[in-house]
């Protein structure tokens, strides 16, 4: 895969992380979507290879910048607000 991460539409079971083998999941679901593989996938994001497979294993220590990078990597985003404002509710 030549620098740049394929993207397709937002898969439905993407949305709400509670733990962080959630986030591993979705972060390897959003990996395979893209057809990269792991090597490939974590030099683009400025990772190695060890760190992208313990995330994707839900590694409950992972570095949070290093998290935030591959997210940004994959083009995923995280948002944070109070559960009391929480705009996924009803969905």
């Amino acid at each position: 895969m030549a620098g740049r991460i394929r993207s397709s539409g937002p898969s439905p079971d993407y949305g709400k992380v509670t733990s962080a083998a959630e986030l591993g999941r979705l972060v390897r679901r959003k990996r395979k979507e893209t057809g990269a593989l792991q090597d490939s996938a974590a030099a683009m994001c400025g990772v190695g290879t060890k760190f992208l497979s313990q995330l994707e294993n839900g590694k409950e220590t992972a570095e949070l910048g290093k998290v935030l990078q591959v997210l940004k990597g994959l083009g995923l985003e995280l948002y944070l607000f109070p559960r009391s404002a929480n705009p996924l509710k009803g969905r």
